[in-house]
């Protein structure tokens, strides 16, 4: 994630803008500027680091302007490095950006051509030479000019010296607001960069633009049609604005999951061919043929989204999997032959026995490939290559949007490896087709949060709880007993329903709650048989099931639906409900939901 903070209209702004951007250090970054519109010109300063390393070298008795734009960046496009650092300029043009530019490529080929030079690794340097290019002394007239040739997702904040008191936004797929004020206006990308100076905002839609200087805000859309917005009051502190309005992080980052999924295969599928391009995968076609065997090594909630892909690897990519504790595969003498790739999972990037079980693996000669959260992370720059899972800084510490977005990232791996051995285009095409429909169906189980907190009043003073599930949902019966666990202090166990029978049958009785993940599947008869059984001990159920369910819901008493989908994509939706669960039993028990006693959102310890 990163953060965008705009002000004209204050006399030596950079003191101000280096304020906004320290309210957005929550966010996570890797690298952080400013741009000072000057006389002549604009005065760029980044860093590689933190904000405190940007401000030792920032030129402060020099940077006197009253307008200008900051970032902190958070790397998609290119390492993080001063270079590659917002702002990027061209000419007396700046610009920051938030998104991806997914047509980047024969952009920057078609303004080489016309002797632009690039200096970058990033596809938003891209934008600056872009508005440049069409300008021809009116910022807005440009800026729209360029974003008509432009395709993919941006938060943009623009200036140029020859309109020195200027700053242009515009939205699409990224959030932007303004601030207004008297004297001044402001623009960003989070309200806590600027409830320091107004609390008067205008929140842009996608399409939109703005124009600001010190005694003006004008709206626009990009085809240069002015549109009316209304001013709303802030009213709640810095605090619960950076929760975004919810009252905890773990539900925030539960709601963000229709957004943090899109951002995980945003740009990253190929719809016509039902395939995908991973960027981070540096694997030939040669080489993904070879490989023979798949060792998914991770820890607690990155277990579980490996268990979820080694069902999807074997049966759509035909490639046999195993899924390892790292805690356990380094300290044991695991069999590494020839063709076994090594897949790391760790939200963090830090989690020190997955580090150390993929060195273990590195050493025994596998190639690994790092799934991560965190940019400039150990297993990020220790791995071959890898993928990041773009869920944007996880702050709750029972993982949430994280899992969905790793899950996802599997998803993404098994069509890329099915497609190179015996998975069709049209099922490639139709997995795409509705994966691009999954942000849309969460949502639909979000929307049923009402419903999934009245349950969780009727058993949340009870002290134990079973999860059971089959196929793909029995990792999910495992993720929901752990979030339940870790939040709420509560017991509870995830079994593949058909163990039931062999021993966990013996705790069922009326003061039990067994939640049952019993979506339509191969295996839906067997599950509800499974459902009788508990049914007939008088358990009480909590079911997950299909919307149009009827059989299975008739025997249980809760029912919460999600929206009908393929079965490789059933886990980004089975997992919602239990997610809020587990969230709304914990607040019930009036537990701390993002500090969860015991437990650290990074291990880094054995």
């Amino acid at each position: 994630m990163c953060g965008i903070v705009g002000i004209t209209g204050h006399e030596n702004v950079v003191t101000d803008l280096v304020e906004g951007l320290r309210r957005l250090e929550y966010r996570g970054y890797d690298s952080a500027g400013v741009a000072i519109v000057q006389t002549d010109s604009v005065r760029v300063i980044k860093q590689q680091g933190k904000i405190n390393d940007l401000e030792r070298v920032l030129p402060w008795d020099e940077l006197h302007g009253s307008c200008g734009i900051a970032h902190t960046r958070w790397a998609t496009h290119g390492k993080p490095s001063k270079l590659n650092a917002h702002p990027h300029s061209s000419g007396a043009l700046a610009v920051v950006h938030n998104g991806i530019v997914e047509n980047y490529t024969a952009l920057k080929v078609r303004l080489e051509g016309k002797g632009h030079l690039f200096r970058s690794e990033t596809d938003s340097e891209v934008l600056a030479h872009l508005i440049l290019d069409q300008y021809d002394g009116n910022l807005e007239t440009a800026v729209q000019r360029a974003l008509k040739l432009v395709e993919g997702t941006y938060g943009i904040a623009v200036v140029h010296a020859d309109e020195p008191d200027k700053i242009v936004g515009a939205r699409r797929g990224s959030p932007l607001l303004v601030g207004v004020g008297d004297g001044a206006n402001y623009l960003a990308s989070d309200v806590a960069a600027i409830m320091g100076h107004t609390r008067q905002v205008i929140y842009l839609d996608d399409g939109e633009m703005v124009v600001l200087t010190p005694q003006d805000v004008t709206t626009m859309n990009v085809d240069n049609q002015e549109v009316t917005k209304e001013i709303q009051e802030i009213t709640w502190d810095l605090e619960r604005i950076q929760k975004g309005g919810y009252p905890h992080y773990m539900l925030k980052e539960i709601f963000e999951q229709p957004q943090t999924v899109l951002d995980s295969f945003r740009g990253r599928i190929l719809p016509e061919s039902g395939d995908v391009k991973l960027g981070g995968i540096q694997l030939t076609d040669r080489e993904l043929l070879a490989i023979k065997r798949i060792i998914i090594i991770a820890c607690g909630t990155s277990w579980h989204a490996g268990l979820v892909g080694e069902y999807l690897l074997e049966e759509y990519a035909r490639i046999p999997v195993e899924v390892e504790y790292a805690s356990e595969f380094r300290y044991r003498s695991p069999v590494i032959e020839p063709g076994t790739l090594c897949l790391t999972i760790s939200q963090s990037g830090e989690t020190l026995d997955t580090l150390e079980a993929m060195r273990e693996a590195k050493r025994r000669g596998a190639k690994v490939i790092g799934i991560t959260n965190v940019v400039g992370s150990t297993i990020a720059r220790e791995s071959d290559c890898g993928v990041y899972i773009h869920a944007g800084p996880e702050i709750g510490v029972a993982s949430t949007k994280a899992f969905t977005s790793q899950v996802t990232i599997l998803i993404l791996l098994t069509l890329l490896f099915g497609r190179r051995r015996h998975l069709g285009i049209e099922i490639g095409k139709r997995t795409i087709e509705e994966l691009q429909r999954i942000p849309d169906k969460i949502q639909q189980v979000l929307d049923q949060s009402a419903a999934i907190r009245a349950i969780a009043e009727v058993y949340a003073q009870h002290s134990n709880c079973l999860y059971l599930g089959r196929g793909v949902n029995f990792p999910i019966a495992l993720e929901g007993a752990l979030k339940l666990k870790e939040i709420s202090y509560i017991h509870a166990d995830g079994y593949p329903a058909a163990e039931m029978k062999h021993g966990p049958i013996a705790l069922i009785d009326p003061n039990m709650p067994v939640v049952v993940i019993s979506t339509r599947d191969s295996s839906y008869e067997k599950i509800r048989g499974n459902v009788q059984e508990v049914k007939a001990r008088q358990g009480k159920i909590i079911s997950v099931v299909t919307e149009g369910d009827t059989e299975i819901a008739a025997a249980s008493d809760h029912v919460i639906t999600i929206p009908e989908t393929m079965n490789m994509l059933t886990p980004l939706l089975s997992v919602i409900p239990l997610q809020l669960l587990a969230y709304y039993t914990a607040v019930i028990r009036g537990e701390n939901v993002d500090q969860p006693r015991n437990l650290a959102k990074a291990v880094t310890v054995e």
